[in-house]
């Protein structure tokens, strides 16, 4: 009876996660949208984080282009799309 109480609570507040407005939870995940800036080119990712930006989890990668110099890259989080 315990076990069954705590799992109910743990699903519960999953739940609770999963459907609240402003959640974290993405479809392009920040290595996947790392990946996808360095893929095919000779950039190296400084560094990378997901930021909430106008309401949107964006991913922002900090890069070094082949030439030295410092590149940021924004990509959506839902839709894998780069942001101005």
């Amino acid at each position: 009876m315990r076990n069954l109480l705590k799992v109910a609570v743990l699903l519960l507040t999953f739940a609770n996660c999963c459907f609240a407005e402003n959640n974290l939870l993405a479809t392009i995940s920040l290595d996947e949208a790392t990946k996808q800036i360095i893929e095919g080119t000779y950039n190296k990712v400084l560094a990378a984080q997901t930021e909430i930006i106008d309401g949107k989890a964006v991913h922002v990668i900090k890069v070094l282009t082949p030439d030295g110099r410092i590149r940021y890259y924004k990509i959506d989080a839902e839709t894998g799309q780069l942001v101005n």
